[in-house]
């Protein structure tokens, strides 16, 4: 009767408008389906390797035991976090895991804009790209492989760079036996083999700026470099902030296989990360809680610092990540 009278008004019945919207949400999965099952590999990959183990992040707060079980392992609160806080070298670690990662951020960042920036002012074609596929081809280079190269050329007796030495008078070094030298040999190669990948989005969004803008610019007399400060930059700068939050959101999540590879106990002093440490402790030794704990607190500090500093860009500039 209420349908009836809702009828006579013009009215749609409730049950009809859930039933339509339901209808129409289905046709839009039907018609979309091939859409969606592109993008499924890819929720699957999320779900399996990184929504699915949040769940063992419990075992932080167990004393963890292979025989007992995730469930039967028993409860200890706090006691791990407590542990590593008590640890002689905790400071230690998280000062080389922040130094790396602020060094890696203060020269790394930067240079694959500035390498954008002169990449777009080459106008001759052929020199253009042939230098985007050489700056582009370490990337593809593995960790593995580019720590053989670096220990290569660093080598005391072999290497290139102590044979130029030598050749110039100096006295050869053992780079890689001398903590004080481990973060420039890491920032470095961390450089040279990120510089023309990572400088991709950055032609990309140059690319995508309206010509009408520099021909202004050039009526206003305007020379290479105020167009690329007053106009390039400028147009670029949402990507530029975006990926530097990105970039501050993994602050703590030095490369492990690079860190792992290039260090030993005698340089552990600038070497030792968190990574390592974890690792050590988890698979080396068996504690798994322990070092479930210290993963858990390194990213702990990583959201919290993503969260702040994308507060502070959406208050300054307007763009943020969310």
């Amino acid at each position: 009767m209420k349908a009836e009278i809702l009828s006579s008004r013009g009215a749609t019945p409730p049950h009809h408008r859930t039933y339509t919207w339901q209808g129409a949400f289905l046709k839009k999965l039907k018609d979309s389906k091939i859409l969606l099952l592109m993008v499924l590999p890819t929720l699957l990959y999320f779900i399996i390797f990184h929504y699915l183990p949040m769940w063992g992040v419990l075992i932080s707060f167990k004393d963890f035991s292979i025989f007992k079980g995730f469930s039967e392992s028993p409860w200890v609160g706090l006691k791990y976090f407590d542990l590593f806080f008590g640890n002689p070298n905790a400071w230690r670690l998280i000062r080389n895991t922040l130094l790396l990662s602020a060094y890696s951020i203060l020269w790394g960042f930067p240079m694959p804009i500035i390498f954008a920036l002169f990449l777009n002012e080459v106008r001759k074609e052929k020199a253009k790209k042939f230098v985007q596929t050489v700056s582009y081809m370490p990337h593809f280079i593995s960790t593995v492989v580019l720590v053989s190269m670096v220990t290569m050329f660093l080598s005391p007796s072999t290497g290139l760079l102590n044979n130029l030495r030598d050749l110039l008078g100096f006295e050869r070094i053992y780079f890689m036996g001398k903590s004080s030298y481990f973060r420039t040999i890491y920032i470095i190669s961390g450089i040279w083999q990120s510089l023309g990948w990572s400088s991709i989005l950055y032609l990309a969004a140059i690319s995508n700026i309206d010509q009408q803008l520099y021909e202004a610019a050039v009526i206003d007399g305007a020379g290479k470099l105020k167009q690329i400060i007053y106009v390039t930059i400028p147009c670029i700068a949402p990507t530029i902030i975006t990926l530097f939050l990105l970039n501050l959101g993994s602050i703590m999540n030095v490369g492990f296989e690079k860190a792992f590879l290039l260090q030993n106990p005698g340089i552990y002093d600038t070497a030792d990360v968190i990574q390592t440490f974890v690792y050590r402790q988890g698979i080396k030794q068996g504690n798994f809680s322990y070092a479930s704990a210290v993963g858990l607190f390194n990213s702990a500090i990583n959201v919290t610092l993503l969260v702040i500093s994308n507060l502070i860009s959406k208050r300054l500039s307007q763009t943020s990540l969310w």
